[in-house]
């Protein structure tokens, strides 16, 4: 493969000889107007065969369709325990629209802008991203829990932060791409999840254009992925997109951890009742109940839930904690969603609510994961109190 430079677009095109192809990769910005007038420019100039975008199907819709949220299945997303991947899609929308409404273009725009000059033009499209929700998923399950931890508490400060972003870190966002800027700010601190969202992407895209219609492609990219994409495209990965499309499934560690808490309780409970008679037996069950019930339902006021919300968070945690199926949060978001279900509106506001302590309250979407979070955390607390004098009990 051979790269040609190329001064007529400026640096953020790259034209590369691959196969008796030519490849006209574009770099952008995902909130910069200067990508969107330099997507079309290429695209009228090039007359390209294809037009590759770095969109998988699912953020093809959200670009391209504005009731999008018109036919998500909330409750669906919890039945799939995919509520923290919705989670993380909310948390850098929000963070995208926020730099975004900075610079005076909405998110995404010079992706959609190409793919409405390939329409235009009647030129093919190939969307050659890696589902969202599988990136997400392998993203989430590549960390540890206080790496998760540290980045969920990155992403949600940089919802409040208020920080005016100068002129000069302005025009610096206008040539780089966001998610890019997000690594950045991350930095070492997080190596797997930059695999899985900027290495493992690089392999992907590039397969994908490599497998794109005709003798001629424009790819229009995030600028951060540019390199990776020029360095993947000299190998032959083709046997590893299956590896790299798939969610990993949970360790045995894990499986393990998750039934040995709940057989290591049930039998504590039993070798008490054996020993030291039923009734103590029973009151360390009540205790153990009342240590899950009370800081989940807790947890559900303080976000304000539906009074069944609140009640369901009390009985279901004692039992839920139990069980490694299903959490204390799945239970009352599910709950929540059928007695105060969010309406079309609040969610194409979510994002922009999640930057003000008062839309968490007052969006029913984002109240709901309110509620999934305070309830599950009221669980895990009631999980360490309860363990706690449980066990003492047995060797007391």
């Amino acid at each position: 493969m051979s790269l040609s430079e190329t001064h007529e677009y400026g640096p953020d095109v790259h034209i590369l000889d691959h196969a008796g192809r030519q490849i006209i990769l574009v770099g952008t910005a995902h909130i910069s107007q200067e990508s969107v007038q330099l997507v079309r420019t290429v695209i009228d100039q090039e007359h390209p065969d294809c037009v590759c975008l770095e969109l998988d199907d699912k953020r093809y819709q959200a670009l391209t369709q504005k009731e999008q949220w018109q036919s998500l299945d909330l409750r669906e997303v919890i039945r799939k325990k995919q509520l923290s991947t919705l989670i993380i899609s909310l948390f850098m929308a929000s963070y995208q629209k926020r730099l975004g409404s900075k610079l005076g273009v909405i998110p995404g725009a010079e992706l959609l802008a190409a793919d409405q000059a390939a329409k235009e033009r009647q030129i093919p499209v190939a969307l050659c991203d890696r589902d969202i929700r599988i990136t997400l998923r392998r993203a989430w399950k590549s960390t540890s829990l206080w790496k998760k931890s540290y980045l969920m508490t990155s992403l949600l400060a940089s919802l409040f932060d208020d920080t005016e972003i100068s002129e000069e870190k302005l025009a610096e966002l206008k040539r780089k791409d966001v998610l890019t800027e997000m690594m950045d700010e991350l930095g070492g601190a997080l190596p797997d999840l930059k695999r899985v969202l900027i290495d493992e992407r690089d392999i992907f895209i590039a397969e994908k254009i490599k497998s794109s219609p005709g003798k001629r492609l424009v790819a229009v990219v995030g600028a951060g992925h540019v390199s990776g994409i020029i360095r993947e495209l000299e190998h032959d990965n083709r046997q590893r997109i299956p590896e790299i499309s798939l969610i990993p499934p949970v360790s045995t560690i894990w499986k393990i951890a998750g039934w040995g808490i709940p057989v290591l309780i049930i039998a504590a409970l039993i070798i008490i009742g054996i020993n030291k008679g039923a009734s103590v037996a029973g009151a360390n069950f009540l205790f153990w109940s009342l240590a899950h019930g009370i800081p989940a339902a807790l947890g559900a006021m303080i976000a304000m839930a539906h009074p069944y919300t609140t009640i369901g968070a009390f009985s279901a945690a004692p039992f839920t904690s139990l069980s490694p199926l299903i959490g204390a949060g799945y239970v009352t978001a599910f709950i929540q969603v059928m007695q105060r279900p969010p309406v079309v509106r609040e969610f194409e506001t979510a994002s922009s609510d999640m930057a003000t302590i008062k839309g968490w309250w007052r969006n029913k979407l984002l109240r709901v994961i309110l509620v999934f979070f305070l309830t599950t955390l009221g669980s895990a607390l009631g999980t360490w109190i309860g363990g706690y004098r449980i066990l003492s009990d047995l060797v007391g």
